[in-house]
């Protein structure tokens, strides 16, 4: 009899397959105590080396798949294999108190991942399965258990597991692997965005799938929806796979949008562009037709070496992206590092809550030379094309005018060098915290532009941890708290003649575009992958229903009320 569960629809797509289920080999580690130190230290290296060899392989593949910046997922695993405290421990208890190294290792890394998991932090908390990950691959390694590829799977599957790591996700084939359901994460997850970047379906949030399913059973599954159905019916099967070849046909659709530029059924032009980390990603925004790039994030130049790259790195890096994009502006955010994004070559003070502390815009007004550094590279390339410069995490004007004086100063040494610049570089901020939200008028006397950074906006305005599965139903994009958030945003921008764009995962949503639509936001940024989909519904939609749509939505009291409101003008 049939099985039918509902998870979070977290990738689009309808699957049906077979299930894969993903069972790890049991890790028992043995209590014996060990005579020989040296010996079990050697074979505590030999697996971290192995390990390391898997790490550096993964990084290569998810670059190569995903992009630099899923690809730097693996570099943090490298980081938190080699970490010297982590090896000290284990060291310790080998050589002193003759524990063996599986044993020193389970020991240590459970210290590790209970004081990470017990912060209100989201750096931690990810750095908590994060280290859950690393551990279990070398205690594989040290056991000689086998480590499953998940990549050498030759037969059309969805994947069933309590939860997809980084790096199974990174191995994934999608033409074998049709999608995966899992009893844990949700649209933010890491496996849910590399589902959207692979283009493959994925539930998520299920809680009983696991203890449900068998392995190679009958699976249907809609990414969009959510459902899933466990051995079904012939007449299921036939009626999903309609439902697929709909689907399939509606993606071919799809791509006659590429060359149209974006417009609603009224006429209301809007822009949509794509979020990038590297110049590997620029691809992928040209052959979805993007019309921009609305973020580059630069912290990946900083987290994919070993120093702080120097003018002329940057310089190239940034002169490439911006000749590839053609004539197409390119929006190019200032460094964003701290919170989960480390450097090996940079010791960040130790906080109790680094995402509110020590990090983007606040650590470039600390370290101006770094700053300086960025600020001339990214000028020096303006005239390769269009750009724009926003810088992260503003939360006062006079933040923003500090971090606006040094562009200025840099701008005219480049001009007193005699080094060529444009003169139609815009400079605009972040638009992520709460603070500055509601006084969006007045930072707009001094900005060119605002990018709403939904993902920030919206767990800093419920505070609430995103990731923490915990207070997951708080993270709600159609909280009206929101709406009116970015109502305002959009409005004190407009009133002194500034656009505005969006980047967080909002911007993609395809329940969100209508809203943002009678917001009158100008600019969406997002994956690429979800650009024709985005201009389609644009094209279908008029811009002054969208109006009375909002002025619903800002006076509803709950994210379903609103919810329901958008699904309406679908159905």
């Amino acid at each position: 009899m049939a099985i039918k569960l509902e998870g979070i629809g977290s990738s689009e797509g309808i699957a049906i397959a077979k299930v894969f289920k993903l069972v790890e080999p049991e890790i028992i580690i043995p209590d014996k105590k060990i005579t020989d130190a040296v010996k079990e230290l050697k074979l505590f290296n030999l697996s971290v080396q192995k390990t390391k060899k898997d790490l550096i392989n993964l990084e290569k593949i998810s670059m190569e798949k995903l992009g630099s910046e899923k690809a730097a997922i693996f570099g943090a695993h490298q980081q938190i294999l080699e970490d010297p405290e982590m090896q000290k421990q284990v060291t310790d208890l080998v050589n002193n108190e003759k524990i063996n190294c599986a044993k020193a290792l389970e020991q240590v890394s459970k210290q590790f991942q209970a004081m990470f998991t017990s912060m209100n932090d989201p750096y931690f908390k990810e750095r908590a399965s994060d280290i859950k990950d690393v551990t279990n691959r070398l205690l594989k390694y040290i056991l000689n258990l086998e480590v499953l590829d998940l990549a050498t799977i030759s037969e059309q599957v969805v994947i069933i597991a309590d939860d997809l790591t980084p790096s199974q996700t990174a191995q994934l084939n999608p033409e074998f692997v049709k999608g995966f359901a899992c009893d844990m994460g949700g649209r933010t997850s890491h496996a849910a965005i590399m589902a959207r970047t692979l283009e493959i379906p994925a539930v998520l949030g299920l809680k009983t799938i696991v203890k449900n399913s068998k392995h190679n059973q009958s699976i249907l599954m809609n990414g969009k929806t959510g459902e899933i159905i466990l051995d079904p019916s012939k007449s299921e099967i036939d009626s999903w796979t309609k439902q697929k070849e709909l689907f399939l046909k509606e993606q071919k659709e799809l791509l006659s949008f590429k060359e149209k530029s974006t417009h609603s059924k009224d006429g209301v032009k809007f822009e949509l562009e794509a979020n990038i980390g590297s110049l590997k990603d620029v691809d992928a925004v040209l052959e979805n037709g993007g019309e921009g790039v609305g973020l580059f994030r630069t912290e990946f130049l900083y987290m994919d070496s070993d120093h702080f790259p120097t003018e002329e790195e940057q310089f190239g890096a940034y002169k490439a992206i911006i000749e590839k994009m053609g004539n197409k502006k390119v929006i190019i955010r200032t460094l964003d590092i701290g919170g989960d994004k480390k450097l090996s070559y940079f010791q960040f003070p130790e906080e109790l809550n680094p995402f509110l502390g020590y990090r983007a815009i606040r650590l470039c007004l600390d370290k101006k030379d770094i700053f300086r550094t960025q600020l001339r590279a990214l000028i020096r390339a303006s005239v390769f094309g269009k750009i724009g410069i926003m810088f992260p995490m503003i939360a006062t004007v006079d933040e923003f005018k500090s971090a606006k004086k040094i562009y200025e100063e840099e701008k005219n040494k480049l001009i007193k060098e005699g080094v060529k610049i444009s003169d139609e570089i815009e400079v605009g901020m972040m638009m992520e915290i709460p603070a500055a939200a509601v006084i969006a008028d007045k930072f707009a006397k001094y900005a060119d532009f605002f990018s709403i950074g939904t993902n920030d906006l919206i767990q800093y305005n419920m505070a609430a941890d995103r990731m923490s599965q915990f207070v997951s139903y708080l993270y709600q994009p159609f909280n009206p708290s929101i709406l009116n958030m970015i109502n305002l945003i959009i409005k004190g921008a407009h009133k002194h003649g500034k656009w505005v764009g969006m980047c967080g995962e909002m911007a993609g949503d395809q329940y969100a575009i209508p809203l943002l639509m009678g917001l009158e936001l100008d600019y969406f940024s997002m994956s690429a992958t979800s650009i024709l989909k985005a201009r389609k519904i644009i094209s279908e939609l008029n811009v002054s229903d969208m109006k009375e749509l909002v002025q619903k939505a800002l006076n509803s009291e709950t994210n379903d009320e609103v919810l329901n409101l958008v699904k309406k003008i679908y159905n």
